[in-house]
């Protein structure tokens, strides 16, 4: 039936005089013209085969007929059964057949904790990881593997190391990256402060007023022997440059060491004591 009325149609627009008249009064106006092949035969003088005219048009014949101007192509239809596939030839303009990318989950951030000696000298770090895959069957399993972390001197708490597309999978979606963050753990000696150490040193009273010579073990494994003139005060601290921590933009630079004392006051003296104290200080 569909091709009845497709033959009829396209033998309208194949007829300037039929077109003409359906332009101007619709399908109504057609009826008031003699049907076609009137007074000529079967055909008419204008008509024309309908898979003709359907592959002039539109390069091909829906009806499987074999034959045509193009040679009986198969586009838009089912090969060898002549089935016309509507949905092919009229589909809407701009849809898609294919679905949404697949997106990114957020990173999955974990503490890596380091010791200061850690960032101080560098470091490798291996850490064993599991995590979920997906196979090529779409099904889940679990896959462990080794990371290895170089941690670079100088690093500072809050730095970050990303492991692209190595957290969990999960059906129809990216893997996300693994971002490991670095923790500084607590040292029982050292502070840090940026690119600054900082380290507390108790000395006597004679030592503050007489001079004295601290020794100082570095994060490195040295020693340093830092000599004091100055006459210590309470809150006195002493700089040291370049013994302090790595800078990693900076690689060769280091920051300062800084000194901090504090006096070590005697709870008792005796009689001589003080009065040494006082022709020392001419009190």
């Amino acid at each position: 039936m569909f091709a009845c009325f497709f033959a009829s149609f396209l033998q309208v627009l194949s007829d300037p005089q039929k077109r003409a008249i359906y332009d101007q009064y619709g399908e109504e106006g057609l009826n008031d013209i003699p049907p076609a092949g009137y007074g000529n035969g079967s055909n008419g003088p204008n008509s024309r085969n309908a898979e003709d005219i359907f592959a002039e048009f539109f390069g091909s014949s829906p009806f499987g007929f074999g034959g045509g101007a193009t040679g009986g192509s198969e586009s838009g239809a089912t090969a060898g059964n002549g089935m016309f596939d509507s949905n092919n030839m009229f589909r809407s303009e701009g849809t898609t057949t294919t679905g949404t990318a697949p997106k990114k989950p957020p990173p999955v951030e974990s503490k890596l904790p380091c010791t200061l000696e850690e960032l101080y000298s560098g470091s490798t770090r291996k850490m064993k990881i599991s995590r979920t895959v997906v196979d090529s069957h779409g099904r889940q399993a679990q896959e462990t593997e080794i990371l290895t972390i170089d941690v670079k001197p100088g690093w500072k708490k809050g730095t970050k190391i990303t492991f692209p597309d190595k957290g969990n999978e999960q059906p129809n979606q990216l893997p996300a990256d693994l971002v490991f963050v670095i923790d500084e753990k607590p040292h029982d000696v050292y502070k840090r402060d940026g690119n600054e150490l900082m380290i507390n040193r108790r000395v006597t009273l004679a030592e503050a007023l007489g001079g004295t010579t601290a020794s100082i073990d570095t994060l490195d494994g040295r020693t340093l022997s830092v000599p004091v003139t100055d006459i210590i005060s309470p809150g006195f601290e002493l700089v040291v440059p370049r013994e302090g921590m790595p800078i990693a933009k900076e690689p060769g630079n280091r920051g300062d060491l800084r000194i901090k004392f504090e006096v070590k006051f005697p709870t008792k003296l005796t009689t001589e004591q003080r009065a040494g104290l006082k022709r020392a200080l001419g009190g």
